[in-house]
């Protein structure tokens, strides 16, 4: 799932038209010099662009394409990138502290060393997306991510989320139980059972009642699927019963922001 593609060779594949002179100068004087602060570039389409070390300090970015564009050791601090594309962008060692990252497409992109502040990439797309810092990112965000993959049969997505959401907080119960229908669906019932187990002693702990009965649901239905016995027409069905948890994991969304 996790992929970057580095460009050794860079080009301007294109500039978005623009308005006003001056933001035709602000795209000539970055691409001459990679420097613009509080440069007008709105729009602009900059795909593979080299704008290594660029210094960007409040530049209006919003709706950019910087798709696959070297920002290796850029300054992006206080940058306006609502709605701009970096998918596979290198990033590393970027500066992005106090920018705006509204629906921001980091999709892909390559992110080890850069600098956020925290909570911020949250409002960002990352799927695929390498070296994401976990002080950026609560344990929460991770875990939905985790149920929309594990509600998309993405078994090995949701255990990538669910385990990047333990890393931050190994006492996330949530993350536990969605973990142990993602490994149960992968035909790991043992580990499935453990992490229903431990669903079950922290929501006890935290006084969660509606998780102490979803994960003791589960780890009945693991256990039931696998007790040796002759099959009745009046059994439940495990796959059936491992669905209906699945759709409760969604409930636990509401309760988490």
């Amino acid at each position: 799932m996790k992929r970057i593609a580095l460009v050794s060779a860079v080009f301007v594949v294109g500039v978005a038209p623009v308005t006003r002179a001056e933001d035709l100068q602000h795209v000539n004087q970055l691409l001459s010099t990679r420097a613009c602060q509080l440069c007008n570039l709105q729009g602009t389409g900059l795909v593979h662009a080299n704008l290594s070390h660029a210094q960007l300090q409040g530049a209006d970015l919003r709706d950019a394409n910087l798709s696959r564009a070297i920002l290796s050791g850029a300054d992006l601090s206080g940058a306006d990138l609502s709605g701009a594309s970096l998918n596979g962008a290198n990033l590393q060692n970027a500066i992005l502290t106090g920018a705006s990252l509204d629906n921001t497409d980091l999709r892909d992109a390559y992110l080890v060393g850069a600098t956020f502040d925290p909570g911020d990439l949250e409002m960002a797309y990352l799927q695929g997306a390498i070296g994401i810092p976990d002080n950026s990112i609560s344990p929460e965000y991770y875990y939905q991510l985790g149920v929309a993959e594990t509600e998309d049969g993405n078994y090995p997505g949701a255990l990538e989320f669910y385990n990047r959401a333990l890393g931050i907080d190994s006492e996330f119960a949530p993350a536990y139980l969605g973990r142990s229908v993602a490994l149960y669906r992968q035909g790991d019932d043992l580990v499935a059972m453990q992490d229903a187990q431990t669903a079950i002693d922290l929501f006890i702990d935290q006084d969660n009642q509606k998780g102490v009965q979803a994960a003791t649901k589960m780890l009945y239905f693991v256990q039931y699927a696998n007790a040796p016995r002759e099959i009745d027409e009046g059994d439940p069905d495990p796959m059936q019963a491992i669905g209906g948890i699945v759709s409760m994991l969604g409930q636990f969304l509401p309760l988490l922001f």
